[in-house]
């Protein structure tokens, strides 16, 4: 009967209590770390589509290459081929098949050196013919002036005519005359065996076998089977480069100027010259006038037709040789310094990385790397503050 008389009120729960109590709390805290997350992955999303979306910095790129102080003082370059003053295509002046050839290419010739002979069987045949014909008007003379001599003195004494010396007087004239045929003949015989001997034209090197054994050699080559010229050869200490300059940069050329020279086939060694001489008259299809540079020393591996690049230069530069030894070289506008040393950017995957590098001389656009790069690299050309290590970059059309 005592539980009738709970007062059931008791048993109510305070809710008022529950709302401001601990247990409120992780509710409120389960919001706010979700809109943490909400506002962390609306960031990143940001950040990921503004990348994807991002095409990068535009650069260009420069090639490191081999230079030197000479090319960057240049008012004027040009491309050119290396000639000899003196080159001959030395060829027979008679007709005949070749039976020897005593040369073959890069060999060295002197001057009246026998490089190759023709078949001479028949002209020497001639030439006996008229050596033997000579001997037989000389054996003549002597009768014709013993018979001269006697008609005179008979004459005198007028044993015998006036005719009858007359006819002894041209009787030895014709001997005479006939001895002095003779011997041109045997001249021109010999002349035609010596044409069978073909000889160097000066000293030189030859550089071209344009006809072997048993091929038949004519002087004009008229025959589709025939050659004209036996050897090629040229003058090695003759050597110069020859280019084609541009009417509109003549006035930067100037005879002696001083010209820095760079084979293709040896980029990292040059020669020094000068101009020696500007052909006067120009080409009116290529509109350029050809200019002949000499070099003022070479060595044996500067040879005929090989490509060249010449650099005009000023008349302060210096020209000798340690001063235009080649060195690598980027333009100026592409190192910067980041935490106080030097660097260069490159570019791999569109990302510009950074390379440290040492840097030496300027001259004039260009400066020296010494270390951190190799001839052939490419880097930014032009480096500012928006490029970083790791930029999204991409390259500009040329």
């Amino acid at each position: 009967m005592e539980t009738k008389d709970i007062d059931l009120a008791q048993l109510r729960i305070d809710r008022s209590a529950q709302a401001t109590g601990p247990s409120r709390r992780p509710r409120r805290w389960r919001r706010f770390m979700l809109w943490g997350t909400a506002v962390v992955i609306l960031a990143a999303g940001f950040l990921f589509f503004k990348e994807f979306f991002n095409s990068g910095i535009e650069v260009q790129l420069a090639t490191v290459s081999l230079t030197s102080p000479a090319q960057a003082n240049s008012v004027l370059t040009a491309s050119g081929y290396v000639v000899a003053r003196r080159k001959a295509a030395v060829a027979s002046k008679g007709t005949g098949t070749l039976v020897f050839l005593g040369v073959e290419e890069g060999d060295e010739v002197k001057k009246g050196q026998v490089i190759a002979r023709l078949d001479d069987s028949d002209v020497a045949a001639s030439l006996r013919r008229a050596q033997e014909n000579l001997r037989m008007a000389q054996s003549e003379l002597n009768d014709a002036k013993q018979s001269l001599g006697r008609q005179e003195i008979l004459l005198k004494r007028g044993i015998v005519a006036q005719a009858e010396y007359d006819a002894a007087e041209a009787r030895y004239q014709r001997v005479v005359a006939s001895i002095e045929a003779a011997k041109f003949a045997v001249k021109e015989a010999e002349v035609a065996v010596e044409n069978t001997r073909i000889v160097a034209p000066f000293d030189g090197t030859v550089l071209k076998k344009n006809a072997d054994i048993g091929e038949i050699v004519a002087p004009l080559a008229g025959a589709v089977s025939s050659k004209a010229a036996v050897v090629t050869i040229a003058d090695m200490s003759s050597l110069e480069v020859e280019a084609d300059v541009s009417e509109a940069n003549l006035t930067r050329v100037a005879p002696e100027q001083a010209c820095e020279i760079r084979l293709d086939a040896y980029p990292e060694r040059s020669y020094m010259g000068h101009v020696g001489k500007i052909v006067p008259t120009a080409d009116r299809a290529k509109a350029t006038v050809l200019v002949k540079i000499k070099f003022n020393d070479y060595d044996r591996r500067v040879l005929p037709d090989m490509g060249a690049k010449i650099s005009f230069l000023s008349p302060n530069s210096a020209q000798s040789s340690e001063s235009n030894q080649p060195f690598l070289a980027v333009p100026v506008a592409a190192v910067t310094k980041r935490n106080g040393r030097p660097i260069v950017y490159q570019v791999k995957d569109s990302r510009a990385l950074e390379v440290p590098v040492v840097i030496g001389r300027q001259t004039g656009s260009l400066v020296e790397i010494k270390q951190g790069l190799q001839n052939g690299d490419k880097v930014v050309s032009r480096v500012d503050e928006k490029i970083r290590d790791g930029a999204k970059v991409y390259l500009s059309n040329p």
